[in-house]
Parts: C-alpha cells; sequence; structure tokens
C-alpha cells in the first residue's frame, strides 16, 4: 500500500514530466491587452474620418462664404453704376442748355458772361466724365445707327455718302454703353435719294 508520501512524490514526477505551456490559451492579461489595442486603432480610424469630415466641410464653408462676398460686392457695384447712370441721364440737359446758350450769339451779353457759363460747362462735364460719363464726338464720322439717331437726310455732293452733317443734339456713353444716340443730319448723294425713292415707290 502507497504511502501518503509516495503518492505526493509520484504527482511531483508528474508535474515535471507535463510540457511548460501544454493546455494553455493565455493568460487573461495577455487576452485583454490584444483586445484594447484593436479597440484603440478603431477609435483612431473613426477620429480621423471625422476630422477629414469636419475638414471637408469647413473648405466647402469658405468657399461658399467667398462666393457670397463676391456675389454682394457684384451687386454693390451693380447698383452704384446703376444710381450713377440715372443721375447722368436726369442731368444730360443741363448740359445741352449750356450747350445751347453757348452757341447762341452772345449779342450784348459781356465777355466774362460768357466764361462764367463755359466754366460751368467744364465743371460739370469734368465731373461727370469721372464717373463715367463720355460725350461722342461726331464731327467728320460716318453715320452708325448704334451711336447715332439720323433726323434728316441732306442731299449734297459736298459730303461723301453716309457723312455726318451736322450734330443736333448730343450723344452720351457711359462707360462705353450708349446712354443716348446723337442726334444728327446725314450726308446723301442725289443719286442714292432717287435709288431710294424709286424703290419705295415700286414697293407700294
Amino acid at each position: 500500500m502507497m504511502s501518503h508520501k509516495d503518492r505526493q512524490n509520484e504527482n511531483a514526477g508528474a508535474d515535471e514530466e507535463r510540457p511548460a505551456g501544454s493546455g494553455a490559451v493565455g493568460s487573461p492579461s495577455e487576452q485583454s491587452e490584444s483586445s484594447g489595442s484593436d479597440a484603440s486603432a478603431a477609435q483612431i480610424q473613426k477620429l480621423l474620418a471625422e476630422k477629414q469630415e469636419l475638414t471637408d466641410t469647413l473648405v466647402r464653408r469658405q468657399a461658399d462664404f467667398e462666393n457670397y462676398r463676391k456675389r454682394i460686392e457684384r451687386e454693390r457695384h451693380q447698383d452704384h453704376h446703376r444710381g450713377v447712370e440715372v443721375f447722368a441721364e436726369r442731368i444730360l440737359p443741363v448740359l445741352d442748355a449750356l450747350g445751347h446758350a453757348l452757341a447762341a450769339d452772345p449779342g450784348s451779353a459781356s465777355a466774362e458772361y460768357r466764361k462764367g457759363f463755359e466754366l460751368i460747362e467744364r465743371q460739370l462735364s469734368d465731373l461727370l466724365a469721372k464717373q463715367g460719363l463720355t460725350r461722342m464726338e461726331t464731327a467728320g464720322k460716318q453715320f452708325d445707327p448704334h451711336f447715332h439717331h439720323a433726323i434728316e437726310q441732306v442731299e449734297t455732293s459736298e459730303y461723301p455718302e453716309g457723312a455726318i452733317i451736322d450734330e443736333l443734339q448730343s450723344g452720351y456713353l457711359f462707360h462705353g454703353k450708349v446712354l443716348r444716340p446723337a442726334m444728327v443730319r446725314v450726308a446723301t448723294s442725289p443719286e442714292e435719294r432717287s435709288a431710294q425713292v424709286a424703290k419705295r415707290e415700286s414697293a407700294s
């Protein structure tokens, strides 16, 4: 019969023969560290994705704001531009009146009185020119329906066909756009005039 001491020695020998780590799956601490590492990596990826999304949103908002600012500036400039255009259009009769006064026979009017009118006209024209209003030059020009309004056609051989003979009312441009066409008399040759009359008669 095996004594208690012999059984202890047998158990000790069996433990020594069992391979180290035989049947071991891993300690609980090692499993916890692996799980925590995976969770941290996933959290980092999530934070990076959120950061990129916020960055993209910020870029879009900045672009939207810049477009909005440009649109407001453009509309403000257009409103100012239109306001000056309306003002210039309303003041044209004043320029016309000054021009007629200076073109009239001075008669008994003094030279100083005329100089005063000339100074007013020059100052007013300079002021409007700084805002984009310019007077058309018609002297020696050919008739152009985009810039001129023909009030009368005059038969003459002294001027080439379509030449502007006289200006009845000044025309003005506002930043290169016609604000008011010039009213003019246009030369036409007798032969051309006869041809136009014959064409109208045949059409009727």
